[in-house]
């Protein structure tokens, strides 16, 4: 089953790899594997991002605004991402701590079609409907455009029936690109945080419960309101600035 709508509380903690595995061991005594990847709950992601000329979605984080959102295609690469065919179009809205996603499921040329404001099919589902018209309307309302590729190795984890909705993640092998904008090319992407680091996230429909507290304050996670987007586009750009000047080969 897909879960397309969903709100929840959402923190972020950056990890070292040397304390990563012992924390696995701690959680597992409370989470299982997300049956959606391997045995141990590992699969990869890769992810579209799009933004206004003046990258306002960017910006909005950068700022701090309480109230920000960002528009995505999302895919799930096996051994070959040049034969993905099913995309996850999603619109993320955030307001303080809380996080809304709205997600709608389409063959992939359908869902880059939605993104790029030329689409007209009718959707079955009703809701599925209000979302892919409040896209239209961000794309062209606000001019977005293809602006980054996240892509990174998950492991999730998730909460028995005494936890329902907990979700626990960890993404490694963070990389991006801001060249070869599409989602199924084999382009060369590159680190924009160091390959020993990972991304902890805790997700829940209400509390954290108590024993992820300990946890967490046990093996010393640090908070960190770590975006990927962001990360990944102003290493690019930084990337792409220095290149320009140096009159290097910017696809390199």
């Amino acid at each position: 089953m897909v879960i397309r709508r969903f709100n929840r509380y959402e923190l972020k903690y950056v990890v070292h790899a040397s304390r990563y595995q012992p924390l696995v061991d701690d959680l597992m005594r409370f989470l299982e594997p997300d049956e959606h990847g391997d045995r141990d709950g590992y699969y990869r992601v890769v992810s579209l991002y799009y933004d206004s000329p003046d990258y306002s979605f960017y910006h909005s984080k950068v700022d701090g605004l309480k109230f920000r959102r960002k528009l995505r295609v999302r895919v799930y690469p096996g051994d070959d991402i040049r034969t993905v065919k099913t995309g996850f179009v999603e619109i993320k809205q955030r307001m303080n701590r809380t996080v809304q996603k709205k997600r709608i499921v389409l063959p992939l040329p359908e869902a880059m079609a939605l993104c790029n404001g030329d689409y007209d099919k009718p959707f079955a589902d009703e809701m599925d409907a209000v979302a892919a018209n409040e896209v239209l309307y961000m794309v062209r309302a606000m001019g977005l455009r293809p602006k980054c590729v996240v892509s990174y190795r998950r492991r999730a984890l998730v909460g028995s029936r005494y936890e329902n909705g907990m979700r626990v993640t960890f993404d490694m092998q963070l990389q991006g690109r801001v060249h070869a904008l599409t989602l199924t090319e084999n382009a060369h992407n590159h680190y924009f945080i160091p390959p020993d680091w990972y991304v902890l996230e805790v997700k829940v429909n209400e509390r954290i419960p108590d024993w992820m507290t300990s946890i967490i304050a046990r093996h010393e996670c640090e908070l960190r309101r770590v975006s990927k987007y962001c990360a990944a586009l102003k290493n690019g750009m930084d990337r792409l600035k220095f290149r320009l000047e140096h009159r290097e080969d910017i696809y390199e």
